[in-house]
């Protein structure tokens, strides 16, 4: 079974900018955070493929992306109902690389509720009818590590400095993984800070390392609630972010047990669910 996408699109992409500055005008060359639509469709044995959302990303980890957005919205259960993810062919029967098609080994087309909009860049779970909706398919993490606010601390930086293509554009999200002890375990980058965690969780689920049971989770802009519902599917408990939470991301952080930090940077941070397992001043 194929599970790695190859890098058919680049996520940067060439631009001309007229740089004014109080010397006057310079026509440079720049780059730009690439920005297109992906299909993701899905199947299981004997079921035609189904459209379920269409999301605008940044080319690459498309494969994780699909899975990862697949776990999160409950229809796909996790690696073992897995059975082969590809790239769509088009009737010339040329690669459609903005099409991604996830094959499952059991039934999935009936749980299928395709969205009636676009997912932007900006959104997350756009068309879902409620939090009690996400919470069928999301138990509450488990205790999980604690974490020393020192480690925390250092998180911020640690990001930046792998933060490959928002060094060129500085137009993307990133989303990352660290052990307790603030080892960089992963990052994936995206226009959609949604995109970057499916990413994220997608490649950890191809890589046979879900459930993210002692895993800390950074995001590099705001925390909203889908990307504590994505972060609770894939059992991590603790998801610290450089900005500020929403009311509904830490109501969904009590109710499935897991510690949100936020406003991380400049040595500071506030705690606004589960700060037992912050340890240290």
């Amino acid at each position: 079974m194929r599970t790695t996408d190859a890098p058919v699109r680049r996520p940067t992409s060439a631009a001309r900018v007229v740089r004014i500055t109080p010397d006057g005008r310079t026509t440079l060359p720049d780059r730009l955070a690439t920005e297109e639509p992906m299909e993701i469709r899905v199947h299981g044995p004997g079921e035609a493929p189904v459209p379920v959302a269409v999301t605008m990303r940044t080319p690459g980890n498309d494969f994780a992306l699909a899975v990862g957005f697949l776990l999160a919205e409950g229809l796909l259960a996790g690696p073992a109902d897995l059975d082969g993810i590809a790239y769509c062919l088009g009737g010339d029967g040329e690669q459609q690389f903005n099409v991604v098609t996830v094959r499952l080994r059991t039934p999935v087309v009936a749980r299928v509720r395709p969205r009636n909009v676009v997912t932007t860049s900006a959104c997350g779970v756009c068309g879902t009818a409620s939090i009690d909706d996400i919470a069928d398919h999301c138990t509450p993490v488990t205790a999980g590590p604690e974490v020393a606010a020192t480690v925390l601390d250092a998180l911020p930086g640690t990001l930046a400095g792998a933060q490959r293509t928002f060094d060129v554009t500085g137009g993307v999200h990133a989303a990352a993984r660290f052990s307790p002890d603030g080892r960089l375990l992963d990052v994936r980058e995206d226009v959609g800070r949604h995109n970057a965690l499916d990413k994220l969780v997608g490649q950890a689920l191809l890589d046979g390392a879900l459930p993210l049971t002692d895993d800390v989770l950074l995001v590099s802009g705001r925390l909203s609630f889908e990307l504590v519902q994505k972060a609770a599917v894939a059992g991590i408990p603790v998801v610290c972010a450089v900005g500020a939470p929403s009311n509904l991301a830490v109501a969904t952080a009590e109710r499935f047990g897991q510690t949100v930090v936020a406003f991380l940077r400049d040595g500071r941070a506030n705690v606004y669910s589960h700060p037992e397992r912050v340890v240290g001043p």
